[in-house]
This record gives structure tokens, sequence and C-alpha cells, in this order.
């Protein structure tokens, strides 16, 4: 918590307990801190630096803590001014790179990133300065951040960054696919399914876009690009893959039965969900760890619950009824995905 203000896991857990007793001895305060006492002196020594602890006069070999709104009042404000002088140099040296590029227009427009941990490092950057909204495109295949280990996404999340993702099905197959996909759903990110998405991107506030260059057996590389046609041309390819994609309903199944004993259970609706992104009945069951017959029977009770006798009718049935939705024009049948409930 105190990690900001520049404290190690040490220093804020002595200095947690030093608030707690108040006051404690250097042998009383290594024990509570399972730390040699010369550590444990060590880790004072630097509060002490900080304005966080002090020895008592009174007492010798007596540590206290210093009021922590006063003493973390203090750091707070350096901290901040830190920062801020931080952003006027980050400010003050893009102009020069603009200034001092020869081709500064090209420079300003896109940039070339080549190698993994660079092409890692500026797809988590791309994330963690994203204010608003992270729109993505994502295959089965990744360059250089799977899934997992994509921790800048909960951390964008987290702080109020919108998530829209397209995946596309082979990623449900992934043995991890399902799991990372609950887990952004229980985010409140936004997750569709197409068949195949054209290629890897990643948008940021719609001004900024990351896709690969890479090509096979190259070293990973990716261009990033800012501001431009080339910009808008990404967008509105993310947005027509986007309007076509299929919603995904995962990670509801909480042991709740149907509010009104007939409509589906969250179980059902992310068998739904999963049908019409084009699984076959045993890759749901494989996915949502059920029996293939318990798949099945719950396939074939919607179809009773509808009164329809093909699960192409189930598919429109769903539709509308709510159970699966999409933004789409008035008008425009969702022919592909419902034909995917086979």
């Amino acid at each position: 918590m105190l990690g900001a203000l520049g404290l190690d896991e040490r220093q804020e857990a002595a200095y947690r307990a030093l608030v707690a007793a108040g006051a404690a001895e250097l042998s009383d305060l290594a024990h509570r801190l399972s730390l040699p006492e010369a550590d444990a002196e060590r880790v004072l020594r630097r509060l002490e630096q900080q304005g966080l602890a002090a020895q008592s006069s009174a007492r010798p070999g007596r540590w206290v803590a210093a009021p922590p709104g006063v003493a973390l009042g203090a750091l707070l404000i350096q901290q901040r001014h830190e920062l801020e002088q931080a952003e006027l140099a980050s400010a003050l040296l893009a102009a020069e790179y603009r200034a001092e590029a020869s081709e500064p227009e090209v420079h300003d427009l896109v940039e070339v990133v080549t190698g993994s941990a660079a092409v890692a490092q500026r797809f988590h950057q791309l994330q963690l300065g994203a204010a608003t909204e992270v729109c993505a495109l994502v295959t089965g295949k990744p360059i250089a951040v799977t899934g997992l280990e994509n921790e800048s996404e909960e951390r964008a999340a987290s702080r109020g960054v919108a998530y829209r993702v397209v995946v596309e099905r082979e990623v449900l197959s992934l043995p991890s696919g399902i799991l990372e996909l609950s887990a952004a759903l229980s985010r409140d990110e936004q997750c569709r399914v197409v068949d195949r998405v054209p290629t890897k991107l990643v948008i940021a506030d719609g001004t900024t876009a990351m896709v690969p260059l890479t090509g096979r057996g190259a070293e990973p590389a990716a261009l990033v690009v800012h501001a431009s046609g080339l910009l808008e041309s990404l967008m509105g390819l993310f947005e027509a893959v986007w309007r076509e994609a299929m919603p995904l309903r995962l990670g509801e199944r909480d042991g709740s039965v149907r509010e009104d004993g007939t409509g589906p259970d969250p179980t059902d609706l992310e068998i739904l969900s999963l049908l019409l992104a084009g699984l076959t009945d045993a890759s749901v069951a494989k996915q949502l760890e059920l029996g293939l017959r318990t798949v099945q029977r719950r396939v074939k009770g919607l179809m009773e619950l509808t009164g329809v006798s093909t699960r192409l009718q189930l598919g429109w049935h769903a539709y509308e009824r709510g159970w699966v939705a999409r933004s789409a024009q008035p008008g425009s049948p969702p022919s592909a995905q419902v034909a995917g409930v086979r």
C-alpha cells in the first residue's frame, strides 16, 4: 500500500508495527518482523531517514512511530512534487525529440519496435497509459505477452479503463482461454468472439494503436501508430469486427436457479454463448467442466422451453428473448452466429 511513497515491504511492515504498538524495543520489533536484529535496525534507520520513526530520547534502544497524518502527508507532498517534475521533464523531452528528428512528421505518426522485450514493454505502456478505453483484437498465438502475463490489463481495468476485446474462436480452445476470458468478464470488460480476427491489434483511447510486423521465423516486432489516417483505418477495422462478433457470457455460475422457474439459468447462458461462438457440444462440455450429456440435456431443455425443433431456431429465439445480444442495425439478422448453434 505504501510502496508508492518509496517504502519496501519490510519498511512498511515495520512502520505499521510501530504505529500499532506506539513504541517498541529493537529486539521486540525484530521478533515481530521475524528479522535478525541487525536487519531490523537497518529498516528502522531507513524509516528514521524518511521521518517515519525516531529513537526515544528517554529510553535508548526504544523506537517510536511518527504520526502518520504528518509523516505520510509530507512524503505525499514530496512524491507529488517529484511526479510533477517528471511530467515536465517528459514533456520537454518529447518536444526536444520532435524538434531534433530529421522527419518529425513521420516520427510523430509511426514507430517500429523490435525485440520481444521491447514489444512487451510497449504493449504494457500502451495499456497503463490509457485513460478511458482499450480496444483489442486477440488471436490464439501471442507474440510477446500471453493473456496470463498481461498484468497491465487488470491494473488498467481496476482504475476504470474500459476494455472491448474481440477474440478469435481458437482462443476458447486454449487451456487457459476460458479462465482468462472469465477473469476479463468479471472485471466488467466486454468480450466478443469471431471465427478469425484479421490481425492482432490494440488501440488505447483512440489515439495510439499497436499492430504486429512479425513474419514467420522473424524477430518479434510491432508498429505503433499515432493519430493519423492509418490510425483511423485501424479503428474502423476494429469497429467493423466488433459489430459482427458474438458477445460472450461466462463466469456467471453461482449455484443460482432460474428466477421465475422458466428462464435460462447462468449455466444455460454460458452454454448458449459458447455454442453461438462456434464450439461443439464436446468442446463446451470440456471448457465448462460439464458432462457431455449435461450440455446436451440443457440444450434440449432450452429447445423445449422455446418450443423449437432445431438449434438454428433456438439461436433466433435466444436473440428475440434477449438471452444473447449485440448492437446491430435494425432488421439485420445475426445469421452467421445463429448458424453456429449446431
